[in-house]
């Protein structure tokens, strides 16, 4: 080699160092780099490919290339596999060799897309750092059949220098992302936080990960009545609210994420959702609520050339996203408790002060009005019957107010919602027969609504019904729980019943709806004359 010649490669080898040094963007870097080696190299043709596990690579860069690999769209540069390809992933190409000749520029003559310019070869020199192939560099020059030794020895130089820049910015790129995704997370688990009713909760999850992140998709999976389903999803830049049952494969992966507890990363996912974006790439999350599986998060990516689509730093934003999630519900969960302790306290210091005060009012009344009926000393109808009057609407009225703080405070309500129905009944003259299907724990909100209800029922029982026997049945399954109070009593037309009577009974089935609808659930009512009455309460368990 001669002395100037050296010389001329020294001046490229710094030149494309400073080039490599300067740049933090891989593919203005790669770009950069192509045309600089062609250039003090006095080569005229290059292109770079970043290369995965078979069969998945990537052109990244390319300089001059014959017009018959420009058409459309260089597509005969980025489909299809070739000899420098095939040598790469069998692991014969460890250094800098030449090509005998060019797979695709044989193809582009044999199927006449255009001019190759007289190139038939070309030199491949594999891109690595570290021990780790990822990608080839190719140079070809119209009429180059062959490339010296000297020649390869420098491309070798040169790839060296480009893979180590490559690992570099990969790692820059790296460290980049996991500051952003730690910052989206702050964003999202704020966001979280802020959400009163945890019912609206997926739809918020994906809402707020879709906008965020650059991932083709995102559902949020709720485990419900024994199976999983699909309760929102983010897509094509949309969030989405349902209630839909899921394939077999994606609920089998689904309840196997659910019963290891750990993340699921795949970078060639075996299952797609149905009718869904292509996305090579996905991570199956579980949501835990103290220590019980309850949903699964699953995101989906598009692959990309030698980098995961989820990388540790993603796996780790998804997991405490899911971890946010189960803290805020269990979270909302004890503020709702607090609430309901909050009125539990505030009934049974209305119940107290009731009892204490107009309670004890109306018992004196009433026992003054019997003892003046007793030590009249003439005879006086008409104070006689006014006397009686009080002593009858007194009694009346303590026995509605024992009824309002039984209802305010109910005795037995601990001891289980049929057994408390059962013993309200009585004081009402019913002979109540229970039947319970499930032994699942409600929630106090639901027991307490389905509470009032029955009361409600019973009531109307007791006050229209004309019968002193009437059933409670109570079935609680793990998504639902149904109320159903059923007599044979003379039923009603509630379209036809006009009286006083009916109009507080068309109240009082407005007021039992309300109570389940508040709660997402709802009343059904069933009434003929003469046939009896069954009021049934459903209302899901969440």
């Amino acid at each position: 080699m001669t002395g100037e010649r050296r010389e001329r490669e020294l001046v490229a080898l710094k030149t494309i160092a400073e080039t490599l040094n300067r740049s933090t963007d891989l593919q203005t870097m790669l770009q950069t780099v192509l045309e600089k080696l062609l250039s003090v190299t006095g080569l005229t043709t290059g292109w770079i490919f970043l290369v995965d596990e078979e069969p998945e690579y990537a052109h990244v860069a390319d300089c001059q290339l014959p017009p018959a690999l420009l058409r459309n769209a260089k597509q005969p540069m980025c489909e299809g596999s070739c000899w420098c390809l095939e040598r790469f992933w069998d692991g014969r190409l460890q250094h800098a060799v030449n090509i005998i000749n060019c797979k695709r520029l044989e193809d582009a003559v044999a199927l006449k897309w255009g001019d190759t310019r007289n190139i038939t070869h070309h030199a491949t020199v594999p891109l690595a750092a570290g021990g780790e192939l990822f990608g080839l560099l190719n140079v070809a020059s119209p009429g180059k059949e062959h490339f010296s030794e000297d020649e390869l020895t420098l491309l070798q130089s040169v790839a060296y220098q480009i893979g180590t820049a490559v690992k570099r910015i990969w790692l820059f790129e790296a460290q980049q992302k996991r500051a952003d995704n730690y910052a989206r997370l702050h964003e999202v688990s704020r966001s979280i936080w802020k959400v009163r009713d945890v019912r609206n909760l997926p739809k918020h999850v994906v809402q707020e990960l879709g906008r965020l992140f650059d991932w083709s998709y995102i559902a949020y999976m709720v485990s419900s009545g024994g199976s999983l389903r699909l309760k929102a999803w983010w897509r094509d830049g949309e969030e989405h609210v349902a209630n839909q049952r899921l394939t077999e494969d994606i609920e089998r992966v689904c309840r196997e994420v659910l019963r290891d507890g750990g993340t699921l990363r795949w970078d060639n996912a075996p299952i797609q959702l149905d009718d869904w974006p292509a996305a090579g790439a996905a991570v199956a999350v579980p949501l835990f609520l103290r220590g019980k599986g309850i949903g699964v998060l699953w995101v989906g990516s598009e692959c990309k050339p030698r980098r995961r689509a989820f990388d540790d730093s993603d796996l780790e934003v998804l997991k405490a996203v899911a971890e946010h999630i189960g803290l805020a519900m269990e979270s909302a969960r004890l503020e709702q408790q607090k609430q309901e302790l909050a009125v539990s306290e505030e009934r049974n210091r209305l119940a107290r002060d009731l009892h204490d005060s107009v309670n004890q009012k109306l018992f004196s009344l009433s026992l003054t009005a019997k003892g003046a009926i007793g030590v009249m000393r003439e005879e006086n109808p008409l104070l006689q019957e006014s006397l009686e009057d009080i002593h009858r609407l007194s009694q009346e009225a303590l026995r509605e107010m024992r009824s309002l703080i039984w209802q305010l405070r109910p005795q037995g309500l601990e001891e289980g919602l049929a057994t408390a129905l059962k013993k309200y009944g009585s004081q009402l003259g019913l002979t109540v027969y229970t039947h319970v299907e499930g032994v699942h724990e409600l929630p106090r909100r639901i027991e307490e609504a389905l509470w009032r209800i029955g009361q409600e029922a019973l009531n109307n029982v007791s006050k229209h019904a004309e019968t002193e026997e009437v059933d409670v049945n109570l079935q609680i399954e793990p998504d639902e729980v149904t109320l159903e109070v059923r007599d044979q009593g003379k039923g009603f037309s509630p379209e036809l019943d006009s009286s006083t009577a009916g109009r507080r009974w068309s109240l009082g089935i407005n007021g039992m709806k309300e109570r389940a609808e508040l709660l997402g659930g709802s009343v059904w009512i069933e009434s003929r004359s003469g046939a009896g009455t069954t009021v049934r309460a459903h209302v899901p368990v969440k």
